[in-house]
């Protein structure tokens, strides 16, 4: 196949996967590769297969490409976005500054109260990372009950919305009513907000999943935009007993059909998974999309390894989203500490934004993907030199780890010691092993004299 570039997207078909199946590089493939350190030819032929996708609406003009799929780091979403209770445009603008202070790969606005369309048009404005949404939730708003949404309502609000410029869609299309009777004998029911009210639109009209009926309306908005579809897992279980069971696996068999579907259109999918997973049951979680979904990159949320622990579910979720990414994952949606318990502010965001950055950054040195440990190994040389500051500018958060070296400290001599607060100059062990340095570097002298070999250096 010869491998052609282009440099604007135009047709009646804009996707990234359409360009990629024709051997064509475009400018956010080659925009991937730099950024990724890798061939451009790598990105493209990964995006034709369907491991790789690049959300990237043609409208979303400010838009810094970026890739999500296997061959690459694995990513992490925030999301943000008001509720019925709370609904300030500053407040989410602020949030969304926060989101990507701490290195966002993408970005959802999954508002439900205020003045929506205002709130998503400041966001994209604002926003260089791709900016993902469900559209359900604003179409009920608009109606207010779900017995008055209508299929076109649905339809209608995803034209509505990739004409703003998002690049993904969370879309319940796996939701279907044969499946409403595996969730009996559940703890936690459907805990997916759109999956819980397509199950609602379901019973009460008496007819079948309308994006699952109409699937071939919306991967023509889709191709027509390049809004990418991420299949939502509305059955995901919302509690350790609920999961792995046949409501969720029957739905992600669907997903996996439609997926298909997509491809044939040219129309780039990855698939969001659980929830909440025993810590022995993600590996075969990931394994299963992976069979089922046909290597579509996997978008968790967390999951969260325990229930225990509201207010701390930012790191349940964490030791759950280390484990899949490490198994496979492509992107991992973060857990703020007020999961299950309230709209996260800004200092939540950033709790969330730091456990998934470490959890994602975990998961690739466990993959060994190139270049990954490099930074550790950076920290590493920095505190065996006591190079605070070198210290402080590679990790994760600077700002904390300066503060919680300096506070404990009486002045600016002591900050910059040999030493910290913690075992004072008389018992850092880095500090006492120079002296194993010096003896080991006498050895290595005393090895290249002659008569001086191996043990004889040591017992002399």
């Amino acid at each position: 196949m010869r491998t052609e570039w282009v440099s604007k997207r135009t047709g009646p078909v804009v996707t990234q996967m359409y360009y990629a199946r024709k051997g064509v590089i475009t400018e956010e493939m080659l925009h991937v590769a730099k950024r990724e350190k890798v061939e451009a030819e790598l990105i493209r032929s990964e995006i034709a297969r369907g491991r790789l996708i690049i959300p990237a609406n043609v409208k979303h003009t400010n838009l810094e490409p970026m890739g999500i799929g296997i061959a690459l780091s694995c990513k992490v979403n925030a999301n943000i976005g008001s509720s019925a209770v709370t609904f300030e445009v500053e407040k989410e603008r602020r949030k969304l500054a926060v989101c990507l202070k701490y290195g966002a790969d993408t970005v959802m606005d999954l508002s439900t109260g205020g003045d929506i369309d205002g709130i998503r048009r400041t966001l994209l404005a604002e926003c260089p990372v791709p900016v993902g949404t469900v559209p359900i939730y604003q179409a009920l708003t608009q109606v207010k009950n779900v017995n008055k949404l209508t299929a076109a309502d649905m339809i209608d609000m995803l034209e509505h919305q990739a004409q703003q410029g998002v690049d993904y869609f969370t879309i319940h299309a796996g939701v279907l009513v044969e499946y409403l009777p595996l969730v009996k004998g559940r703890i936690t029911g459907i805990v997916s907000r759109g999956g819980s009210i397509m199950a609602q639109w379901m019973i009460e009209n008496h007819k079948q999943n309308p994006f699952y009926t109409h699937w071939d309306k919306v991967l023509e908005i889709c191709a027509k935009y390049d809004v990418t579809i991420s299949a939502g897992d509305g059955l995901r279980p919302g509690c350790l007993a609920d999961a792995s069971d046949q409501a969720q696996f029957a739905e992600l068999k669907t997903l996996g059909d439609l997926t298909k579907r997509a491809w044939e259109k040219d129309v780039q999918v990855m698939i969001e998974g659980p929830g909440h997973v025993p810590f022995d049951q993600i590996e075969m979680n990931v394994k299963k999309e992976m069979e089922l979904c046909h290597e579509a990159p996997f978008y968790v949320l967390g999951p969260l390894v325990t229930d225990i622990a509201p207010g701390y579910d930012h790191i349940t979720s964490a030791i759950g989203a280390t484990m899949a990414g490490t198994a496979g994952a492509a992107m991992l949606c973060y857990v703020t500490p007020k999961e299950h318990l309230g709209l996260p502010d800004e200092e939540d965001v950033k709790a969330g934004m730091i456990a998934y950055k470490i959890a994602a950054h975990a998961s690739d040195v466990a993959r060994h993907r190139p270049g990954a440990r490099d930074r550790d190994d950076a920290l590493s040389r920095a505190r065996y030199a006591f190079d605070w500051k070198e210290q402080f500018r590679l990790s994760i958060d600077p700002e904390i780890a300066q503060g919680m070296h300096d506070d404990t400290l009486p002045d600016e001599y002591f900050k910059t010691a040999e030493f910290c607060s913690m075992c004072g100059p008389k018992f850092c062990s880095m500090h006492i092993n120079r002296a194993v340095d010096d003896y080991n570097k006498k050895l290595d002298e005393d090895a290249k004299k002659p008569g001086k070999r191996g043990l004889d250096v040591v017992q002399s």
